[in-house]
């Protein structure tokens, strides 16, 4: 068959341009060039040969553009413009997958991920999820092998001659996933053919590979959704609170309208335009015959419903979750994956189970949010009535800075009580305001297991990343209970006498401790006494009758540092100690002298849900005997019956046995409770950054600004049946011993004179024995309130 002079020059000069034996993009530029030169040589000299045939230049003219586009698709295929996928690599696909942190009673609390996305299965998509795709996306899927070319025909009629922009587009769910997974490059004037051209040749290699089941799949786990959501699942979570498996049909078809532009059809961001695109796809549906006419219009008929719970939602979990994923990654440094690779938290779709009761968690973020508004409120009116930002000002102003003299103002995000976005600061006042914030933190353990129920790390996560919990401020008088447990262990009694004398102490620097100004001075009072009011200066006398040793020892044994215990302004507070680490503490009260570690991850598994790892069962140390911590407790319970503690009696009307402790710091800087059942433990720290930032007045106390906020989370625990049940437990425990604080809170000097020559102040805490007669409670009511002079000369019993 002869080829025609065309041809032969055509293969000359692309011989010349370009020595190869396959078609490349130059033979495609040389076709047209040429065709152009002979359609000229034509044209000049049809007067010779009379009348054109267009039927022969037409031909000509498809012969030229037919081997242009297979010289083209060619040079595409032989990796002229880039290598493409082979066959082997599309069977491989595997997409990174978001760990999952999950509470211990199911919700999903937090992610870690380079990108958010959670796979699925084919069993996971819901019929109507898949219909939605197809009619909406590719009519033809189930039909065509990767390409469909009467997609392409509409879309050159009807989309761009016709310019009607619902005539879609010619990609197919195949080619769109290779446009998803490999993305698009830039190659000049070529550079959309080039990359339709790559996506349709690969997309034909997908679907060798995979079948269509396995396709679906593989688009819906791949596609994005914007705000940094990858796939269905992560997409059905993030928009509607659900799983991909449990997506309604206006749900799906939200979902599956976002694909054609996941920002414009947002249905957080643009409510209208996206019902808008789900009735467009929900009458697509019908007219593929996926739906009847009277569904699809109830369907078009309700209102547009999401269930958002993206970041946002998550920020409420963000201490906690940003310490699991520390945590988890220490764990799992030595496990090895099946392919004996580590394992990356934020690619490889790992759950993570966790303590965390979300019921608690929020009970713990409204108290916080809504004491610390008042209280901040309160805070800022006491720093403007003493010029608090000049003086702050001048001393900042010292340090000078470009900034600081710009003052530049702008639309800056910072952290509010109300929620109010962006606002309009000036420089100075952006740090004024985060310079006066006060600053809260809670922690709940459950001291018999060190589960972690609860953990609020500051004011907001995103905005205020610096965990609280971890931080060490003086933990002020919520140590005493450590020094009061030591001293009892060294042979004291709740009834043992303390000095109420202000002395200073010389060998100390003429360090001259004193009582809070409520207090009176002189005398002595009872060691129960003292506590439960948190005298300091008795508590000062305990610490040296205590001794060094005993209390450095009882620190050790609670995990607290050491080093503070040589200075005796330690029984006082002055040591740097962590929420986290107090609570810890606490436990060993509250669960009769075991201290247990906190627990945050109660097991890790993989994707494919192989466990990784396995929480072991909790194991107490002993810190000290039953018979102390039921003392101490006991002494705990009257601070908050008649104490420091009392307010959750009278103003928040808790009535389960409670232990508890408040906590001042120095100049009212730092404010601390920690109160326990034996079912929790609950402590709570209020504070600015800056020490300097503090109430003169007595809203700065422990009792005010800390207490409130556990006060109202044990409030919601009253209020819960189920919450109170697992963890406003009676001390059932310390019933085991007589514990003794049936003497005066107070006795003069005379009196102690007397009763230390006599010996007689020091009863010891008392184990009961099956043997002895009577039962604990008929014991006390044996005891009468007697002063020392009524027991040496009083009659005794027979």
């Amino acid at each position: 068959m002869a080829q025609g002079p065309l041809w032969e020059t055509l293969r000359e000069s692309n011989g010349k341009i370009r020595s190869q034996d396959r078609p490349n993009a130059a033979t495609a530029v040389i076709a047209v060039i040429l065709a152009a030169r002979y359609m000229a040589k034509r044209k000049a000299n049809k007067g010779a040969q009379g009348r054109i045939n267009w039927w022969k230049l037409l031909a000509l003219a498809a012969a030229v553009l037919l081997v242009g586009f297979f010289g083209f698709m060619q040079a595409v295929r032989s990796g002229f413009f880039g290598k493409l996928p082979s066959e082997e690599e599309l069977s491989s696909i595997t997409h990174e997958q978001a760990t999952l942190v999950l509470a211990s009673n199911g919700p999903v609390i937090g992610k870690v991920f380079a990108e958010d996305r959670t796979n699925v299965r084919y069993e996971d998509l819901p019929r109507h999820l898949i219909d939605a795709l197809v009619a909406t996306e590719d009519a033809r899927f189930f039909s065509h092998q990767g390409v469909d070319g009467r997609s392409y025909v509409r879309v050159f009629f009807r989309t761009l001659l016709g310019r009607d922009s619902r005539g879609g587009g010619g990609s197919t769910i195949s080619q769109q996933i290779i446009k998803n997974l490999y993305g698009r490059h830039r190659h000049g004037l070529l550079t959309v053919p080039v990359n339709k051209m790559k996506e349709a040749l690969v997309a034909q290699r997908l679907e060798r590979v995979l079948t269509k089941n396995d396709v679906l799949v593989l688009y819906f786990n791949s596609v994005p959704f914007g705000e940094n959501v990858y796939g269905i699942e992560a997409a059905a979570q993030r928009w509607f609170s659900t799983t991909t498996r449990r997506l309604k049909v206006e749900e799906a078809a939200v979902l599956v309208g976002m694909l054609k532009a996941n920002t414009s059809y947002n249905p957080r961001r643009n409510p209208e335009r996206s019902r808008g695109r789900r009735d467009q796809v929900l009458e697509l549906m019908a007219d593929r015959g996926y739906l009847t006419p009277p569904t699809k219009d109830s369907l078009r008929a309700l209102p547009l419903r999401i269930r958002y719970s993206g970041l946002d939602a998550l920020d409420a979990y963000g201490y906690f979750t940003a310490r699991v994923a520390a945590e988890a990654r220490a764990l799992l440094k030595e496990v090895k994956g099946p392919d004996g690779k580590a394992y990356d938290l934020e690619k490889d779709g790992l759950r993570i189970h966790t303590t965390l009761d979300t019921a608690l968690q929020h009970a713990a973020l409204r108290s916080a949010a809504t004491h610390l508004a008042t209280m901040q409120t309160a805070l800022d009116k006491e720093l403007k009535a003493r010029k608090a930002r000049t003086a702050w000002e001048k001393e900042r102003a010292r340090k000078g800075g470009a900034a600081w003299k710009r003052n530049a103002r702008a639309a800056r995000q910072v952290f509010s009580w109300d929620g109010r976005g962006p606002d309009t600061l000036s420089y100075r006042d952006s740090l004024w305001h985060y310079h006066r914030m006060l600053h809260g933190a809670v922690l709940m353990m459950e001291p018999g297991s060190g589960r972690i129920r609860a953990w609020v790390g500051g004011n907001d996560h995103r905005l205020l990343p610096y965990d609280l919990v971890e931080a060490r401020r003086p933990i002020a008088s919520t140590i005493k209970p450590v020094l009061y447990a030591a001293a009892l262990e060294a042979g004291m009694t709740p009834c043992t006498y303390l000095d109420n004398v202000k002395r200073t102490y010389e060998e100390y620097d003429g360090w001259t401790p004193d009582n809070f100004s409520s207090d009176t001075t002189g005398g002595q009072v009872a060691m129960w006494y003292a506590l439960a009011r948190s005298m300091n200066l008795p508590t000062v006398d305990l610490y040296f009758k205590t001794g060094t040793e005993a209390v450095r020892a009882m620190f050790k044994r609670l995990g607290l540092p050491e080093k503070a215990v040589d200075n005796p302004a330690v029984a006082l507070g002055a040591a740097d100690i962590s929420l986290r680490g107090i609570v810890r503490a606490y436990s060993a009260f509250a669960r009769g002298g075991g201290r247990v570690e906190p627990r945050m991850i109660e097991k890790i598994v993989d994707a494919q849900g192989r466990v990784l790892y396995t929480a072991p069962k909790p194991r107490a140390e002993e810190a000290m005997s039953m018979e102390v911590a039921a003392g101490v407790t006991a002494m705990l319970q009257r601070a908050v019956n008649e104490g420091t503690g009392a307010p959750l009696r009278s103003r928040f009307g808790i009535t389960a046995q409670l232990a508890g402790k408040t906590g001042t710091s120095q100049d009212n800087s730092d404010a601390w409770f920690v109160g326990y059942t034996p079912g929790l433990v609950i402590g709570a720290w209020v504070g600015a950054m800056d020490p300097k930032v503090h109430f003169r007045s007595n809203q700065g106390t422990g009792g005010q600004l800390a207490l409130p906020i556990v006060g109202g989370v044990l409030r919601d625990i009253q209020r819960d049946r189920k919450l109170a049940q697992r963890h406003l437990l009676p001390f059932t425990w310390t019933e085991e011993f007589v514990i003794d604080m049936d003497c005066p809170a107070r006795r003069s000097g005379v009196e102690g004179f007397l009763e230390d020559l006599f010996g007689g102040q020091d009863r010891p805490v008392e184990r009961t024995d099956e043997r002895r007669e009577g039962t604990t409670s008929e014991r006390k009511e044996e005891k009468k309130d007697k002063s020392f002079f009524e027991r040496l000369f009083g009659k005794k019993k027979r």
